[in-house]
This record gives structure tokens, sequence and C-alpha cells, in this order.
């Protein structure tokens, strides 16, 4: 890279931590530390919001699925818009009111109020287990990304660098740091690949009429998709809208319910169209680029073997020039690391609120807060360099809390008086189908996920023991 390129991505990181070093002189509490103090806006939640969701896995998936199918992988965002306005409906009116009222600081907390103690436990520790394993990924995916796109870097190093910069802006500043943090980064994601990004790659490429020459009639077409993988894509994505701990932090953070309910629907606006579309261009273009060779000196001529998730990240290496390669490089760590700092405060959180349960008015919690996101942060590290082969196992863990959990809260939403057994049951049963599912590689009905099969076992549970209760 060159001195312009580097001077660049040296002043983006060090900017990043010293977001955190503000933030460290002025949280003075736990709720300072993981809600923001209760007083953010609906413009930076809501930006933070969409950065956490989509920003780690928008240089990997959108322009993987852009390079593979065309137009129509927009969809599998438009069930992110669907998500975060169903649940700013019917659930922030329901959360925001008692997470005011008695303090929470987490997603379990909910459960304990609604259920109990054991059920928030167990939700708890399955949690922080998913997001450790969910940061390390986060991570482990940005480091193999840079390092394929830039020769130069190898992965450890790539991860040590990311890692270090999270970790310490993170823990010094907590979640105000992330969601300030988040919100730079997505301008910077937005200039780096809408305002540069595309016209560069449409130029390239050769316009509108490479496009029509070299890509499928139906690339272009919101029809190049199944009904199955579409329910597939629903199932995955809206559940995590009503379980993900870095979700309810951001509704904890809100200073009103009016303020939780304006950043839904502004994340669910840049999730479909805005990130959706600009994930997919570009990989369409990517696509153009090496059906006409372009990628020949990576050594992926065309007709030959590629994946399609590196076809983005070639046609950006190609058409950037120096000067601009920092804020490339810039772009696709802002990706990454801004989902990577919010799973590290959700792990971090489910540590210290609902593990160790630490007194909320304990003058030390912040440090105790401190030291647990540091400890959270270097595991999660230490497993991205040495141990690849556990974060499979935990990314189980993820979705073994998606289709566990998603009709317990759902029954807490609906139900007067929900069972804390038929909850128990219903997360442990439901998300172990998923769980047995993956495990086993079983093929399944249809084409359909495993989720849809826990998710649906979890309702049957839950449903029959509720009725039970009821008598």
């Amino acid at each position: 890279m060159h001195i312009i390129d580097i001077s660049i991505f040296i002043i983006y990181m060090l900017g990043m931590l010293g977001v955190g070093i503000y933030f460290m002189k002025r949280n003075k509490s736990q709720e300072d530390y993981y809600v923001g103090g209760r007083e953010m806006t609906s413009f930076h939640i809501g930006l933070s919001v969409v950065a956490t969701d989509v920003g780690g896995g928008f240089s990997i998936g959108l322009g993987g699925l852009g390079f593979l199918i065309g137009l129509s992988g927009s969809w599998m965002l438009f069930t992110g818009i669907i998500g975060a306005w169903i649940s700013a409906i019917f659930l922030i009116p329901i959360i925001y009111p008692l997470a005011k009222k008695h303090n929470f600081l987490s997603f379990p907390e909910v459960l304990n109020h609604f259920y109990d103690r054991k059920v928030a436990i167990i939700a708890g520790i399955i949690s922080l287990i998913g997001y450790i394993g969910f940061t390390s990924s986060q991570v482990l995916a940005g480091a193999k990304l840079a390092a394929a796109t830039f020769p130069s870097i190898t992965i450890v190093d790539a991860v040590l660098l990311m890692g270090v910069v999270v970790i310490g802006y993170t823990v010094l500043g907590g979640l105000k740091a992330v969601i300030f943090t988040d919100t730079i980064q997505w301008i910077i994601l937005m200039v780096g690949l809408i305002l540069i990004g595309i016209p560069l790659g449409f130029i390239k490429v050769g316009g509108w009429e490479a496009l029509r020459i070299y890509l499928p009639a139906n690339f272009q077409s919101l029809t190049n998709v199944g009904f199955v993988q579409f329910i597939n894509w629903f199932i995955t994505i809206v559940p995590i809208w009503f379980v993900g701990m870095t979700l309810y932090q951001r509704i904890y953070a809100s200073k009103d319910e009016k303020t939780a309910k304006k950043a839904w629907f502004i994340a669910g606006l840049f999730e479909w169209p805005v990130m959706a579309f600009m994930g997919i261009t570009l990989g369409l273009l990517g696509r153009v680029a090496f059906e006409q060779g372009m990628f020949t000196e990576f050594g992926y001529a065309p007709g030959s073997a590629i994946d399609p998730e590196i076809g983005l990240p070639l046609l950006l290496t190609h058409i950037f020039p120096v000067g601009l390669m920092g804020l490339l490089m810039s772009s696709y760590f802002s990706a990454i690391m801004s989902t990577a700092d919010s799973c590290l405060m959700a792990a971090s959180g489910n540590f210290t609120t609902d593990i160790l349960r630490l007194s909320k008015d304990n003058t030390k919690g912040i440090r105790y807060s401190q030291l647990a996101t540091l400890v959270i942060g270097i595991l999660a590290i230490f497993l991205a360099t040495k141990m690849q082969n556990v974060l499979d196992l935990m990314l189980y863990s993820y979705a073994f809390m998606v289709s566990g959990l998603f009709v317990p809260v759902l029954g807490f939403m609906f139900l007067k008086n929900p069972s804390a057994k038929a909850a128990m049951y219903a997360m442990l049963l439901g998300g172990g189908t998923t769980l047995a599912l993956i495990l086993t590689e079983l093929a399944l009905p249809f084409g359909l996920d495993a989720n849809f099969f826990g998710i649906t076992l979890s309702a049957i549970v839950f449903t029959s023991i509720q009725s039970l209760h009821k008598r």
C-alpha cells in the first residue's frame, strides 16, 4: 500500500480510539456504560442499529448475493425492514416503559420480569456464549477479507489490529463510544462505497451496456429468488429483532419511547432499500468484472471457480486509485467493527448483569464492567487467532438463542400470564432442535432452514404447556 493510504488508515484507527477516550471521561455509572445514560437520539441509535445488524456481513454477504443471483438478493434485507418496523410497533411499547421503570440493562432481565430467574440465567449464558462467538467470527471474517484484498497483511495481523482497536474504544467508552463510532463508520462506508465505489466500478466495467452483455437476463430482475429462500431469510432475520441483546441495549439507551420507535423506522429504511441495493449493485459490478477477465491476474479467469463473496473486494481493489485505497480499507474495517463492537458490549452486559449480577448502584461497577469487556474481548480475539474450529460451536449457540427465545418473547408480548415452565421447555427444545439439525446436517424437507423447525417446535411446546398452565 502507498504511504498516503497507510496514513489515511492510521488516522481512521486513531480516531476510533479517540472516541473511546472522549466518552471514558464522561461515563459515571453502569447506566452510562451499558445503555448510554438513556439519553441517545434517534439519529445515532438508528444508524448504530443498522450498522450493527448488516455492517459486519455487508462486504461479504450482500456482495456475494449480487454476484450470484443479481438484484433479487435485495429481498434478504427486505426482511430487515419488516423485523425493524414490526418490533417498533409491538415490542418497543412493551419494553421501553419497563426498562425505564426497573432500570434494565440486559435482555434476560426482561425474561426475569415476565417469567423467572431460571429462564433469565439460561438465556444469559446462551447469549453470552453466542455473542463471544459472534464477536470472534466478525473479526476473523474481516481479517480474511482484508488479507485477501491486501496481500501485504496477514490474517493474524488483521485480527490483532482490528481486535486491539475494537476492544480499545469499547472498553474505554462503553455503549456511547460504540454508538458514535458506528455513526462514523456508517458514514465512511457510505462515502467509500456509494459515492466512490459504485461510480468508479460502473465506469470501469463499461456502463449499462456491459451489464446488459455480461449479466444473465434474470440478474436485473427482482423475481430471481424462490419462495422457500425468502421464507428462510424471513425466519432467520426477523426473530433477531426480538431477541438480540444488542438491540435491547439500544432501546434502553433511547431518551424516550418515541425516540426508540423513530430510530427503528430509520434503521429499517437504511436496511432496505439503501443497504440492500448498494451491496447488491456492487456485487453485480463484481460479476461483470469477473466475466470481463479483470480478475485473471488474481487467479480467477472467466469461467473458473470463484467464491461469489470475494468478487466485491477484488473489484474494489482493482478500481480504487492511490489515495483512496486507504479509504477502502477503512470502509472494510468499519463494516466489520460496527458489528463486532456491539456484540462485545452485549456479551459484557450478559456477563456482568445476568451472570455475575453486579449491583447497579455500586460506584465501582463501571470499572468491573470495563474489566469484563476487556477480558471477553481478549478471549474473542484469542479464539479468532488460535481456535477457529470453536467458532462454529459458538455460532451454533447464537442459532440456539434465536430459535429458542423468539417464541417466549412472543409469549410475554401477547399473554397476560405466560408460564415460566412453558418458556423454559420452549427455549431448550426449540433451540435444541435447531442445533441438532445443524450438527447432523440432515437434508431438510423443501429446503427449509433449521430455524423453521426449531421455532415451530418451540411454538408447539410453549402452547401446549401454556394451556396446561391456564387449567
